[in-house]
């Protein structure tokens, strides 16, 4: 029996043994079959993304292991089971990526890379998985179906891919789910009801996508749901009451859909909802009781549907609101004093209403309020003179309601107010000189009210005023200061429908930001200033004066004042004289007969010939057999060393001609010419430029269409486009930080310009650097029409995509569609290159999508690549660092650049507000430039409140 035992005992040991053994090597395989998987992946990727890997390689070991290689990380029994590499722009795909090999993986996390093509099938065999992350990638294709066998996911993130197709039902088998992020991509279908089913969900983010339809009952299942984000999309229906039941509610985003009905009356009765938008919808109804009560309330966008109600009785006290828009509803009432008691309240926009009585002089109380918009309401009274304890007022608009009275001398002491709007009222009296101590003003509009009395040479003060200045409409009387001419930076004047008298002052010859003005109906006399905006103004500019005239078409010449002289004439000059003249008439008798024998060609050459010295390209296309032969003399035949540039359409010449004028000669491609796409071409630049006119956008001097070759003549620009500029280190460092901001301006003035001042507007649909020239001042001008279309607002369909690689829209490479914002997102890149010193390349595409993802990122969400990004570490480094100055300009530039190369165009800004919040100055201290990561930039407006851009959700 003993010996039975001892038998038995040692078998035990034996097959515990041998299990040992077989365990051992089965983990051995294992590691060699992950090490084989991983490596085998590294090398399907691109080279330089296999470079990234430089830990990824086999050593001299008994037993090589990936436990110590970049990204991966092991269990204790050296099995792999995180696999987190985000960040480092691995370029490729996961066609070769083994999953199979990887039963025990707890982590995929891919985020932030460049990798693209399909998401395989395969992925479904990751038993353990808990985490999968590839947003902010390029994936394509739909989501696979599998992914419904990864039962014990807690965190799903595929945003901010070109993901399309439906969300496959499966996705309800993963019912440990805590946080689904599907948002930023191309996603269509409903929303399935079968998301309800997933109990544990916190976050649940499907924004900007294309899914349609209603919003599932079922998800008032989620009652764990803290943040439900569903923005830009195309959901219509109403709002299903069994949301009342989403208790936990701190984050919900609804803008920019087609929702209809009303909002559930007892939203936020859990008391713990802080944002909630609802903008650019079809909402009606009154307000429920629910929100008025919401104190958790930190955000609120109920603006652009058909709410109605009284504004004084739907709202309570929100003491942790910093930021409320309500404009553009059917609200009645009046403006409540409560809104005072909001005490950190800093945008307050109630505009486009129904709302009247008074404004209240309690909101003088609100010392953190930055917008005040009331604007085009019926609001009447007076403006309380306590509006001026609004210290960190920046915006005022009160423009299209029926105030009266005096405008409050307070307002001129608001030290940060930069936007002044109170046109359309009734105000009287005269303007206060006070307003010409607003430092920061850039917008003031008094237009059609009944101010009287002189304009305030103060006005003269007011060194940063850009963007208007409008006392038009008014009873404004006296001679026009010529303090005004100081205003240098100053784009549109309009002083017309006065009693101006006297004459227009000849300083404003100084103005040479001014694009557009406007004199008339006023009792003004004398010349007019020779410079450009007032040479190019139109007539109706100048009308009904009592005796304007000068150089313009629709003035008369000024008549020459002789000083009175004493003439001395000798007696030979009084015999010279009169035999002098007798010799000219004989001489024009001799000239006028040898004209008469020749041709009328000939005749019209002579008259061109003799203009030669007056305005040359006025009327080069009456005679372009002339101007060709005056060309290609200039540039001895079109020869090379008189290149300066090659485009798509045609190759541009350096060429001094006859008159000493130096030009930009572009001759089109003759193998091309006679292609209808390049006919067209030629003649959309040719009808733009000739529209336009703006000291940011090249001149057309003139054109030629020759039977041999035709040519477009441009003003010559010193210092070549932008891009060879950036491209230099020389001509780099000369382009400082002043310089390339105030390039940037430029372009967004010009681009602001075409799109909302030109009727039709223009798309230029080729903005680059390359487009983009330099005077010898560094002033910015965009060329390069050979793409421009001027636009029918209801047809934006085109048959052939134009623009420059890297800066296109990327939705023109899913639909032909052209709108403004394609231009909005090509100037994105633009003002990205300018402070970067070069393209953005790699981190175009992570960058486009920063803006959506960043501005609602909340606990618990992983920073993708750009958001985990420094500003101060992108910017150009040949420059040195910048002053607290420039830091404010690259802070606002940056921030714009983000919103405009959003992936969705519906949440770019336009480019009147990009040129309006380029001109908005912002107090950023230099701790926060040099700390500040992208995520965070496209939120500067919860940082630091402006005029907001990024508050589209």
């Amino acid at each position: 029996m003993m010996e039975f035992k001892a038998v038995l005992h040692l078998s035990f040991i034996f097959l515990i043994f041998h299990l040992a053994i077989v365990f051992a090597s089965s983990i051995q395989q294992q590691r060699e079959e992950e090490l084989e998987a991983l490596l085998q992946w590294k090398f399907s990727l691109q080279n330089k993304s296999q470079a990234l890997l430089p830990s990824w390689k086999l050593l001299p070991l008994p037993n090589p292991s990936p436990c110590n290689w970049e990204g991966i990380t092991c269990n204790n029994a050296q099995i792999v089971n995180h696999i987190i590499l985000k960040n480092i722009g691995l370029i490729g795909t996961l066609e070769h990526f083994n999953f199979s090999s990887f039963p025990n993986l707890l982590t995929l996390d891919l985020h932030g890379n460049r990798l693209f093509g399909t998401i395989p099938p395969s992925i479904g065999k990751l038993p353990e998985l808990i985490k999968l992350n590839l947003s902010n990638n390029g994936f394509e294709g739909g989501i696979p179906k599998e992914v419904g066998e990864l039962v014990k996911l807690i965190s799903l993130s595929f945003s901010q891919n070109l993901l399309s197709g439906s969300i496959p039902s499966t996705i309800r088998n993963l019912r440990s789910l805590s946080a689904l992020n599907l948002g930023s991509n191309h996603l269509s279908g409903s929303i399935p009801s079968e998301l309800g089913e997933l109990t544990f969900l916190v976050e649940l983010r499907l924004h900007l996508n294309n899914l349609t339809g209603s919003i599932p009952p079922s998800l008032g299942d989620l009652s764990g749901l803290e943040v439900l984000s569903l923005y830009g999309n195309q959901l219509s229906g109403v709002l299903p009451k069994e949301i009342n039941k989403l208790t936990n509610l701190t984050h919900f985003f609804l803008s920019n859909n087609t929702i209809s009905g009303s909002i559930p009356q007892t939203l936020c009765h859990g008391g713990l909802l802080q944002c909630f938008c609802a903008s650019n919808n079809n909402f009606s109804g009154s307000i429920p009781k629910g929100l008025k009560n919401c104190t958790s309330l930190t955000r609120l966008r109920l603006d652009r549907n058909k709410f109605h109600g009284n504004i004084s009785k739907d709202f309570g006290i929100y003491p942790s609101l910093d930021y409320i828009d309500l404009s553009y509803n059917d609200f009645y009432g009046e403006v409540s004093p409560k809104w005072a008691k909001c005490r950190l309240l800093k945008s307050l926009k109630i505009s486009n209403n129904q709302i009247g009585g008074e404004i209240p002089a309690e909101l003088g109380e609100s010392s953190l309020l930055h917008v005040l918009d009331l604007s085009s309401n019926n609001l009447s009274g007076k403006i309380p003179k306590e509006v001026g304890n609004l210290k960190s007022l920046i915006n005022l608009n009160l423009s299209s309601n029926k105030l009266s009275g005096y405008m409050p001398l307070e307002i001129g002491t608001l030290p940060d107010l930069s936007y002044i709007g109170l046109a359309d009222n009734n105000l009287s009296g005269s303007i206060p000189k006070q307003i010409g101590d607003l430092s920061k003003l850039l917008y003031l509009n008094l237009r059609s009210n009944s101010f009287e009395g002189n304009i305030p040479f103060e006005f003269g003060n007011l060194a940063n005023l850009q963007l208007l200045l409008d006392l038009s409409h008014n009873t404004l009387s006296g001679a026009i200061p010529p303090q005004l001419a100081n205003l240098a930076k100053l784009e549109v004047l309009n002083l017309s429908h006065n009693h101006l008298s006297s004459s227009i002052p000849l300083a404003f010859d100084q103005m040479e930001s001014l694009r557009l003005v406007d004199f008339s109906y006023n009792n003004l006399e004398g010349p007019i200033p020779e410079s450009k905006a007032f040479q190019e103004a139109s007539a109706e500019s100048f009308e009904n004066n009592k005796a304007l005239c000068g150089n313009h078409p629709s003035l008369k010449n000024c008549p020459v004042h002789v000083k009175d002289k004493k003439p001395v004439i000798s007696s030979l000059a009084l015999i010279l004289i009169p035999s002098f003249a007798v010799l000219v008439i004989a001489l024009w008798i001799s000239i006028g007969v040898v004209c008469a024998l020749k041709s009328s060609e000939r005749r019209k050459k002579v008259k061109v010939r003799d203009l030669h010295n007056g305005d040359l390209f006025s009327i080069w296309s009456y005679d372009g057999k002339l101007v060709y032969g005056d060309i290609r003399e200039a540039t001895e035949g079109f020869d090379d060393k008189y290149c300066i540039g090659v485009g798509g359409h045609g190759s541009v010449y350096k060429a001094k001609l006859s008159t000493g004028q130096v030009v930009a000669v572009k001759k089109l491609h003759s193998v091309h010419h006679s292609k209808l796409e390049d006919q067209r071409a030629s003649e959309s630049e040719i009808s733009a430029l000739t529209k336009i006119r703006h000291r940011n956008i090249v001149k057309l001097y003139g054109f030629c269409f020759h039977a041999r070759q035709s040519l477009l003549v441009y003003e010559y620009l010193e210092r070549g486009n932008l891009a060879n500029m950036l491209s230099s280190e020389e001509l780099a460092i000369e382009l400082n930080w002043m310089r390339r901001i105030n390039v940037v301006k430029g372009v967004a003035n010009a681009l602001n310009y075409m799109h909302h001042d030109c009727a039709p507007p223009i798309i230029h649909r080729d903005v680059s650097s390359n487009n983009i020239l330099l005077d010898s001042n560094y002033e910015a001008r965009i060329s390069d029409f050979g793409t421009a279309r001027l636009v029918n607002i209801s047809s934006t369909t085109w048959t052939a995509t134009a623009g420059t690689y890297g800066y296109i829209a990327p939705e023109l490479a899913y639909t032909m569609k052209v709108t403004p914002k394609c231009d909005v997102y090509s100037f994105g890149v633009v003002t990205l290159e300018t402070i970067m010193g070069h393209h953005p390349g790699e981190l175009i595409y992570a960058l486009s999508t920063t803006l959506s993802s960043s501005s609602l990122s909340t606990r618990g969400s992983e920073p993708s690549n750009a958001e985990s990004l420094q500003l101060k570490d992108i910017i150009d480094k040949r420059l040195p660092s910048p002053t607290a100055q420039v830091a404010e300009e690259i802070l606002t530039m940056a921030r714009l650049a983000l919103a405009c190369i959003n992936v969705n165009p519906q949440f770019r800004p336009t480019m009147k507000n990009v040129a309006q919040d380029l001109s908005t100055p912002r107090r950023v201290l230099l701790d926060l430039f040099s700390s500040i990561t992208l995520g965070r930039l496209v939120n500067l407006d919860d940082i630091q409140e402006g005029k907001s851009l990024s508050d589209s959700m």
